[in-house]
C-alpha cells in the first residue's frame, strides 16, 4: 500500500489504514510538519519541524509497531513519479496541487496500468457531505464532490478532509479484500 503525500488526506488515510491492519505502508512526501496545518493533518504539536514521513512512521508505530513502513523523503515530480510505488498493491494519491495530482495520476496509469490508484478531488468546504461520491474509471478510483467550492479561497477543514481520507482508505480496503476488475 503506497501513499503519495502526507498532508490532510494522506496522513489521515495512513492512520486509518494502519488502524485497519494494513501490514506495509510506503509513504512519500518531501515536506515537514507545520503548525498551521495541524488542524487537519494527523500530526501533533511536538512533531512540528519534523519530516512528515518520519513523524507519520512514529504515529503508525504508536498504533501498531509491527507495521512495516518504508519512507521516501522526496518531491514527486514528472518523469519518475511511479518508482516508489512499483511494489505496492494500491496507490493513494493525496497530493496538494491540482496540476501535480493530474500528472501523478497520468503517470501511474500509464507506467503501472494494472495498479489501482485512489485519488481525491473537491475536498475544500464544509457542510453537506451527501454529494461526496466514488467514481471509477478503469483502475482510477476518484473520491470527489462535484458541488464543492471551486475558488482558491475555499478553506480546507478537518471534518471534510477526514471524510475524503477515510473514503480513500475504505476504497483501498475494498480493493484489497474484494479485488479490482482491472487486474
Amino acid at each position: 500500500m503506497g501513499i503519495a503525500g502526507l498532508g490532510g488526506l494522506g496522513s489521515n488515510a495512513a492512520m486509518a489504514l494502519a488502524r485497519a491492519g494494513i501490514g506495509r505502508l510506503v509513504l512519500v512526501d518531501f515536506d515537514v510538519v507545520e503548525q498551521k496545518n495541524l488542524d487537519r493533518q494527523a500530526f501533533g504539536l511536538g512533531q512540528v519541524g519534523s519530516k512528515k514521513t518520519t513523524a507519520m512512521a512514529e504515529n503508525i508505530a504508536a498504533v501498531d509497531p509491527d507495521i512495516k513502513v518504508e519512507l521516501h523523503d522526496l518531491r514527486l515530480e514528472g518523469g519518475r513519479m511511479e518508482v516508489p510505488f512499483t511494489d505496492v498493491d494500491v496507490v493513494v494519491e493525496a497530493l496538494d496541487s491540482a496540476e501535480t495530482k493530474a500528472v501523478f495520476i497520468e503517470e501511474i496509469l500509464l507506467k503501472l496500468p494494472k495498479k489501482p490508484i485512489v485519488a481525491a478531488s473537491g475536498v475544500a468546504g464544509y457542510g453537506k457531505s451527501e454529494g461526496i461520491r466514488l467514481r471509477r474509471t478503469g483502475n482510477l478510483y476518484l473520491v470527489h464532490d462535484d458541488d464543492a467550492p471551486s475558488s482558491d479561497d475555499a478553506v480546507l477543514l478537518a471534518p471534510r478532509v477526514g471524510l475524503f481520507a477515510h473514503m480513500q482508505a475504505n476504497t483501498v480496503l475494498e480493493i484489497l479484500l474484494e479485488g479490482s476488475d482491472g487486474d
